[in-house]
C-alpha cells in the first residue's frame, strides 16, 4: 500500500494492518512526517512535532508481541496543545506558557499510550482553548482546509484540520461549549463529547470540573468509537472517572441498532440559526425515517441555558486563571480577560442560581430521553466564517451579547450532561461542510454511536478526506 492509500485509510483499517504485521508503527510515523511537511504549511494545524519521542515509543512498543500492544497497536495520535505530554512543549496557546515543557503527561495521555498510541504532535488551539476560532499569539491561526480563507472553529481546530487533511487518523480534542463539535462540523469530520467521567484526565484547579471534557475525534463514527475505547476507563487520579464498560464502543457502533424515535430541533428554542444550516440538518435528520425511526420536531426546555452557562463558565475561568490575570494581564487576549473578570465579580447567589438551573435542565433532558432515543440539532448555527472574524457576532439578524453566545446550541447540551457527537451531514452552497449534532441521555455513548453509524450509512455524505487545502480560487 502506497503513502496516499495509507493516509486515506480509516483508523480501524490501519489498526487491522498493524495487528496483521502489514505495516509497522515506524512506517506510519514516516508517512505522517511526510504528509505534515507537504500540507501543514498551508493550514497550521500541528505547530509542535515530537517525532523523535514517537519513534522511541514505537521502538519500545514493537518489543511487545502484537497482541499486547493495546487497542491502537501503535497508531499515531496528536494531542491538543492544552494537555501535558511529558517532555513536549505545551503552550496552551498563550505567550505565558510558550516555553512550558511539562515533566509528566496528563492521565489521559498516559492512558492512550498504555493502549498503544504514539504521540507525535500537538494540535493548535486558541489561547487557553477560549473562543471557537483557532488562533493565538504563539503559533497564529489554523485555517479551514475546505477554504483557507475560513475558520476551522475551535478550540480543537488543529485536531479537526489534521484529520481532514490526512495528517492524523485519530485525534484528541476537548469540549466545553462545543470545542470539538464545532471544529468537527466546520471541517467535515466526527467529534464526540462524552459523558462526565467517561475519559479520565488529571484534575487541575477543580476536582469536579465538568463543563470541559476530553473526547475523541476522527473521520468516521467507527474510528471515533475505537478511540473512545482507547481513552475510557477508571483511574484513581481522577475521582470522577467511570469504569470501563463490558462491551466496547466499537462493537456498539457496529451493532446496527436503530433508534425507534428521534427528535429534531433547529434551535433548541434558544438561538437563531442560519436558514441554510437549518435546512441541511433538518433534511439529514428526516432521513432517519429510512431506518424505520419516527422523527418529530421537539426538544427539552433549555430556557436558562445562556444565563447558566455564562455564570458557570465565568466561575471556572476565575478559579482556573484568576492568578494568571493578576500576574500576566498584559499577555492575555481581551476575551479571556473579560471572562475571568466576569467570574471574579460573581456573587454566591449567582452561582447558586446557575447550579440549580443546571440541575433542572439535566433532569428535564433525562425525562425527555425516556420518550426519545436521540435528539438531533445543528452542531453549529453557521457555516465556516471568515478567518479574520474573531467570533460570530450575529446570525439571522440577531446580534449576540458576547463572544460565546453563538455557541448556545452546543453548550446547552454540555449543561445537560449529555454525550453528543457532530456528524457530517451535507454541504452549503459554498461547498462547506455542515455537522448534525446527535445527542443521547447521560451515560449512553453506546446508543449514541450506534445511531450515528446508522445515519452515517444512510446519508453516505462522508467528505473526501484527506483533502489538500483549498483556497477561495477553487470556488469553495
Amino acid at each position: 500500500m502506497n503513502q496516499q492509500e495509507l493516509i486515506r485509510e480509516s483508523a480501524c483499517g490501519i489498526v487491522k494492518k498493524l495487528t496483521r504485521g502489514e505495516v509497522t508503527p515506524l512506517d506510519l510515523l514516516d508517512v505522517l512526517e511526510k504528509r505534515i511537511s507537504d500540507v501543514d504549511g498551508e493550514v497550521n494545524a500541528l505547530p509542535t512535532l515530537c517525532f523523535d519521542r514517537a519513534r522511541q515509543s514505537a521502538t519500545e512498543l514493537m518489543k511487545k508481541p502484537i497482541a499486547e500492544r493495546g487497542h491502537l497497536a501503535g497508531l499515531p495520535v496528536p494531542i491538543k496543545d492544552l494537555t501535558d505530554v511529558s517532555g513536549v512543549r505545551n503552550t496552551l496557546g498563550s505567550p505565558i506558557f510558550q516555553d512550558n515543557i511539562p515533566a509528566r503527561s496528563d492521565i489521559l495521555v498516559e492512558r492512550l499510550e498504555e493502549n498503544g498510541a504514539l504521540i507525535y504532535a500537538k494540535s493548535n488551539t486558541p489561547e487557553f482553548g477560549s473562543g471557537a476560532n483557532t488562533f493565538n499569539e504563539v503559533f497564529g491561526a489554523t485555517l479551514n482546509p475546505w477554504d483557507t480563507s475560513r475558520s476551522a472553529a475551535g478550540s480543537s481546530g488543529g485536531a479537526a484540520v489534521a484529520l481532514a487533511t490526512g495528517m492524523a487518523w485519530l485525534a484528541h480534542g476537548s469540549d466545553m461549549g462545543g470545542s470539538l463539535r464545532n471544529p468537527a462540523s466546520f471541517c467535515g469530520i466526527v467529534g464526540l463529547r462524552p459523558s462526565i467521567g467517561r475519559v479520565a484526565r488529571t484534575p487541575k484547579s477543580k476536582v469536579d470540573a465538568t463543563l470541559g471534557l476530553p473526547g475523541p475525534m476522527a473521520r468516521n463514527v467507527e474510528d471515533v468509537a475505537l478511540m473512545l475505547d482507547a481513552m475510557s476507563g477508571q483511574h484513581p487520579g481522577d475521582p470522577l472517572s467511570l469504569p470501563k464498560l463490558a462491551n466496547s464502543f466499537l462493537s456498539a457502533a457496529r451493532s446496527g441498532k436503530k433508534p425507534r424515535r428521534v427528535a429534531y430541533s433547529p434551535d433548541l428554542g434558544i438561538t437563531p440559526v442560519d436558514p441554510q444550516v437549518a435546512a441541511i440538518t433538518r433534511a439529514a435528520a428526516e432521513r432517519f425515517e429510512e431506518a424505520g425511526a419516527i422523527v418529530e420536531e421537539t426538544h427539552p426546555d433549555f430556557a436558562e441555558a445562556h444565563e447558566c452557562f455564562h455564570v458557570l463558565r465565568a466561575f471556572d475561568y476565575a478559579i482556573e486563571m484568576g492568578v494568571l490575570l493578576r500576574k500576566h494581564r498584559e499577555l492575555m487576549k481581551p476575551e479571556v480577560i473579560w471572562n475571568i473578570e466576569e467570574g471574579l465579580r460573581l456573587t454566591v447567589e449567582q452561582i447558586e442560581r446557575a447550579e440549580i438551573q443546571r440541575v433542572a435542565m439535566s433532569a428535564r433532558a433525562v425525562q425527555f430521553f425516556e420518550t426519545y432515543d436521540l435528539l438531533l440539532t445543528p452542531a453549529t448555527i453557521v457555516e465556516p466564517f471568515a478567518i479574520q472574524n474573531r467570533y460570530v457576532s450575529e446570525c439571522a439578524g440577531k446580534t449576540f451579547d458576547n463572544y460565546v453566545q453563538w455557541l448556545g446550541i452546543a453548550y446547552a447540551i454540555t449543561l445537560a450532561c449529555c454525550p453528543a457527537l457532530s456528524l457530517p451531514c451535507g454541504f452549503t452552497e459554498s461547498g462547506l461542510p455542515v455537522g448534525l449534532q446527535i445527542v443521547a441521555s447521560p451515560g449512553c455513548e453506546a446508543q449514541l454511536l450506534a445511531g450515528a453509524k446508522v445515519l452515517e450509512d444512510v446519508l453516505d455524505v462522508r467528505p473526501t478526506t484527506p483533502i489538500d487545502p483549498r483556497g477561495t480560487e477553487s470556488g469553495c
